[in-house]
């Protein structure tokens, strides 16, 4: 895992970049929130190919336990990937609604990710 940092008006964002899978579990996440937040940065990048797909099964609970603490630490998270073609209902919603809340976002490109996360 290489942690890229990025820097937009007056923020540090961590750019978590891998061949591998680094959020596997909550417990993965959570490390991985401290290990972010305890370096100083103000907001992370992770891709979805990245993320374990069962994140994305809303019905396990992985997905909104580990938003759940980038929120209480007020660390802003941007999932880059294509959502563009995501059949199921839920997610659609699920994703909608965290886009319109500002603090974690799900979009498409890095720089789109860079201008969500410097807001």
């Amino acid at each position: 895992m290489l942690i890229q940092k990025h820097q937009r008006n007056g923020y540090d964002i961590a750019e978590i970049q891998s061949d591998q899978i680094v959020i596997g579990s909550s417990e993965d996440g959570l490390d991985l929130l401290g290990n972010i937040y305890f370096q100083g940065y103000h907001g992370m990048i992770l891709h979805a190919q990245n993320i374990t797909p069962a994140f994305f099964d809303l019905q396990n609970g992985m997905a909104g336990e580990i938003l759940q603490k980038f929120s209480n630490y007020r660390m802003g998270l941007v999932i880059v990937g294509n959502f563009e073609d995501i059949s199921r209902k839920s997610l659609r919603d699920f994703i909608y609604e965290s886009n319109n809340t500002g603090l974690i976002q799900f979009v498409g490109s890095i720089e789109e990710a860079l201008i969500a996360i410097s807001r």
